[in-house]
């Protein structure tokens, strides 16, 4: 039995004078405000998100 693969996700930066669709995307995420932290399941949809935003967050975890 395998354990499911998780990323911490932390927000490093603003959404201020960002596309709204970024925005929107760091919601999605659990994020919002500066240095929260969420760990999210590891899927394609969750990675296509960080790729998104991938300049306003960290990412650690599994292959990160």
């Amino acid at each position: 039995m395998s354990a499911k693969k998780t990323l911490r996700v932390t927000q490093i930066r603003s959404a201020n004078n960002r596309p709204e669709s970024q925005a929107v995307v760091l919601k999605g995420l659990g994020l919002g405000k500066l240095h929260r932290t969420r760990e999210l399941e590891d899927t394609a949809a969750v990675r296509g998100m960080i790729a998104k935003v991938h300049h306003l967050v960290k990412v650690e975890g599994q292959g990160a």
